[in-house]
């Protein structure tokens, strides 16, 4: 890298592939995903001038003239990376002098500016997007396709393999927290070798998935019918809640009735359905138990739970168990 601000400007990036430049913006409020882009832009200038000076300024607490004084020219010539962090809370000091610099950048200077969201600093963030600074998303992974891709990234970028059941029992075990998740993967992949298969993830978070919703879910859409029950009698008399075991099981009814009777490559059909290839593959095989009678069966009785377990029924827990027993005998 001949200039720790070579890379390239003006288009939003990920935080994996972000490169320093002038101004980078991190926009958005995952913390996880705006922390481990600072942190690589601190190793990639580093790399370049080891004796960079960071600098951290939080713009709700700005005192007028310090971004001025951070950034002016150093006798040296050193390097510096400045960190502005909490943008959606800038006072106008901050705001007047972060408007001020952009328009004059400091050649020496990589300044990170971390805005979690809203509208304060609209001003501020339209002029950054138009001087085409660098913008890293740091947008929540919402949806558990997202998370299983975040998953799948981390063990590819380590040159491991993981097998697809694997990852999803990983996302259904450790939840939607980025860095919980991270930090399993980086578990997982220290303490085992070769493949990571969904035997080893059970082995380790085993006791958090053993009677989730979608481990009911599962058996139910397999037909194990006295699986299934066993293991919701059990999530439910350990405190599990029948809202989102209900959520479970319409989540994996709805991607069977997705992919039912479809035609085409999973990579096809996953972009058409904006699945992951591996859920469309999941789903193909769960959807081969079903006729289109049987299918709609278990979407009504799943409508009737949902409706059932939000207050419309004195007893929640045999709305459960009834949808689970209409699933797992559903017959072609």
């Amino acid at each position: 890298m001949a200039s720790p601000r070579a890379g390239s400007a003006g288009e939003s990036t990920s935080w994996r592939e972000v490169r320093p430049s002038a101004v980078v913006l991190l926009s958005g409020p995952e913390e996880y995903l705006a922390s481990k882009a600072a942190e690589s832009i601190r190793h990639q200038v580093r790399a370049v001038h080891p004796e960079a000076e960071l600098v951290s300024i939080d713009a709700g607490s700005y005192e007028a003239g310090a971004l001025a004084l951070q950034t002016s020219p150093s006798l040296f010539g050193d390097w510096k990376i400045v960190e502005a962090t909490g943008l959606a809370q800038m006072n106008d000091d901050f705001l007047v002098d972060s408007l001020a610099y952009l328009a004059d950048p400091a050649p020496d200077v990589v300044l990170v500016l971390g805005h979690s969201g809203g509208n304060r600093g609209r001003k501020l963030l339209d002029t950054v997007k138009a001087m085409k600074a660098t913008i890293v998303d740091c947008q929540p992974l919402k949806k558990d396709a997202e998370r299983a891709d975040f998953v799948s990234t981390e063990f590819r970028t380590a040159h491991r393999r993981i097998a697809p059941d694997a990852v999803r029992a990983l996302v259904a075990a450790v939840g939607s927290k980025l860095p919980e998740l991270a930090a399993a993967c980086q578990q997982l992949m220290a303490d085992t070798g070769g493949e990571v298969t969904v035997e080893l993830v059970e082995k380790y978070y085993g006791g958090r998935i053993e009677a989730t919703g979608f481990k009911v879910a599962d058996a139910a859409l397999a037909g194990r019918t006295a699986q299934a029950l066993s293991m919701l009698r059990h999530a439910l008399a350990t405190g599990a809640d029948p809202v989102p075991i209900v959520a479970a099981l319409a989540l994996k009814v709805r991607a069977v009735a997705k992919v039912h009777g479809a035609r085409g490559s999973s990579g096809q059909l996953a972009r058409e359905l904006g699945m992951a290839p591996w859920q469309v593959d999941q789903a193909r095989k769960e959807a081969r138990r079903f006729s289109s009678a049987a299918l709609a069966r278990c979407i009504r009785a799943l409508a009737e739970a949902d409706a059932q377990v939000k207050g419309e029924a004195r007893d929640p827990v045999y709305a459960v168990e009834r949808a689970v027993t209409v699933i797992a005998l559903a017959e072609d």
